[in-house]
């Protein structure tokens, strides 16, 4: 098969039109329209379905643009293992980091360590949700991922790692008469708070898309109470911004919440009544191996993660107490 029909075809797909994908190429149209035209012979199959708003996959158009995207990637591995037989990894590997977990506080240590062991190694860092990170594994856009959840999922595997509880971070410990609509929290018992007592507690949390809102809205949802959620917050600048300045209240496990004391001064105490706990894992793709400089990152990765060190707002590891 010659592999520039489906880099053209990939390119079809994603311009949504021959036209544009003919000016992306720097192709004549009717060269792009014949290369289109002898993969649809090749596979008896028609692969796209044109009007004058462009093109749209059919579904063997479908299944064909994921399995191009692979042998794709399976080309530029072997390009990039030949290159570099017999010395160092080298060559791209991205990573994927689920936002407010431990792969996002570990980003930054996972960039020095492999800049120092593997400087021919350029890596791609992506925090995303696990959903959008997933499907980027299966497609063979992303070599692997941190996220949360323990699978299953079709066409990924999950490598489980940690269980972290659940804490809430807030300004101050309740002690200061809030102004406005500012948090106010009782005088805390010890580093713990009950989930009872946030049920009127405003919270800044992620979409219900991300895998911590929907643990704590079940857990809410457990004792018949409703969150009070007064905001949606994708960004964690930005979310511990809008704790600080006393907006809301948030939730996060234990590994982000410590991450955000090493730099900003705020409250934050263990959940409890019932204890609300998250699973973080390691997902590649079920359907091809990773390249030797994806090993070599991957293991730098599990370093750091068995590595970070644990204190009273770490996760447990694999096998923990609190595991069912």
């Amino acid at each position: 098969m010659d592999t520039r029909r489906l880099y053209s075809f990939i390119k079809i797909i994603d311009a949504g039109s021959i036209t544009r994908a003919a000016d992306i190429l720097h192709i004549a149209q009717p060269a792009l329209s014949q290369q289109l035209s002898a993969l649809e012979a090749q596979f008896g199959q028609q692969l796209v379905i044109r009007s004058k708003r462009g093109v749209a996959p059919t579904e063997a158009g479908r299944t064909l643009y994921r399995h191009a995207q692979l042998i794709l990637r399976q080309v530029d591995l072997a390009h990039a293992a030949v290159r570099v037989s017999g010395r160092a990894p080298a060559g791209s590997v991205s990573v994927g980091l689920a936002p407010y977990s431990l792969g996002a506080a570990l980003a930054l240590p996972l960039l020095k360590r492999v800049r120092e062991r593997y400087p021919e190694i350029l890596l791609h860092i992506n925090e995303n949700f696990g959903g959008v990170i997933s499907e980027a594994i299966m497609t063979g856009r992303m070599d692997m991922a941190f996220i949360y959840g323990a699978g299953p999922l079709r066409g990924v595997q999950f490598e489980h790692l940690r269980t972290e509880d659940l804490f809430l971070i807030s300004a101050g410990d309740g002690t200061r008469q809030p102004r406005g609509n500012e948090v106010s929290l009782r005088e805390p018992r010890g580093n713990e708070v009950s989930l009872r007592e946030l049920e009127r507690v405003p919270l800044l949390l992620p979409s219900r898309i991300h895998t911590v809102r929907q643990v704590v809205d079940a857990a809410f949802q457990q004792l018949a109470l409703e969150p009070n959620v007064v905001g949606e917050v994708e960004s964690a600048l930005t979310l511990v911004n809008a704790v600080e300045d006393r907006l809301g209240a948030t939730v996060l496990p234990g590994s982000a919440a410590r991450a955000i004391l090493d730099v900003r001064s705020l409250s934050v105490r263990r959940i409890v009544d019932p204890v609300i706990q998250v699973k973080l894992s390691m997902v590649t793709s079920d359907n091809q191996p990773l390249s030797e400089p994806a090993l070599a990152v991957h293991d730098v990765f599990l370093e750091l993660v068995r590595a970070f060190h644990d204190d009273p707002l770490d996760a447990d590891p694999v096998g923990d107490k609190h595991e069912q």
